[in-house]
């Protein structure tokens, strides 16, 4: 599946524009981790965009977000190497044992986009003075996003060291920043 593909399937069950924008921001830092680990960044980037395909329609219940994800996903013809990591992303529900790359990178990246777009917010919105450093000592301020849940950060530790993780985020970030509305 390609972006587009994954956008509008994605646009069909979601019609925030906010909720549009994390999983367009989680999509850019999970193909950057890929192209760092030698996986597949469409792939990746596609699983990024469908995260969070049933949030609206579940009403934010955390005890089907994922669940429901998967079936809308199967029901629309989309594989398990897509449709599994999805179901499997809702920390909530499988707690933090993940075990492989794409699992691992998807709570990094569906945490740390978020850090990273607040930073970006406390420069006037110009990712492009975030900087890792920035990111790091936002990071130790657990009141700064704090949805952004810093123990799904830390997952990534085993595999790409933290500093290089923000580095890889913060340029895929900056590759989408119109369509994210910033600078």
């Amino acid at each position: 599946m390609e972006k587009s593909g994954a956008l509008t399937l994605l646009k069909q069950h979601v019609t925030s524009t906010s909720l549009i924008g994390h999983c367009l921001s989680t999509a850019a830092v999970m193909k950057g981790l890929a192209k760092e680990l030698g996986e597949d960044e469409n792939l990746w980037e596609t699983i990024g965009i469908l995260h969070d395909i049933d949030y609206e329609e579940i009403h934010e219940d955390m005890n089907k977000h994922g669940l429901a994800g998967y079936d809308i996903l199967r029901a629309a013809g989309i594989e398990d190497n897509i449709a599994l990591p999805i179901k499997r992303h809702n920390h909530m529900i499988f707690g933090t044992d993940y075990t492989t790359p794409v699992e691992i990178c998807l709570q990094v990246a569906d945490s740390v986009s978020g850090l990273i777009v607040a930073c970006a917010y406390i420069k006037g919105g110009k990712i492009t003075e975030v900087t890792a450093k920035t990111i790091a000592k936002k990071y130790k301020s657990p009141s700064f996003a704090a949805g952004c849940d810093r123990n799904r950060i830390a997952l990534g530790d085993s595999l790409i060291p933290r500093e290089r993780m923000y580095e890889i985020a913060v340029s895929e970030l900056i590759e989408i920043k119109e369509e994210l509305g910033l600078n």
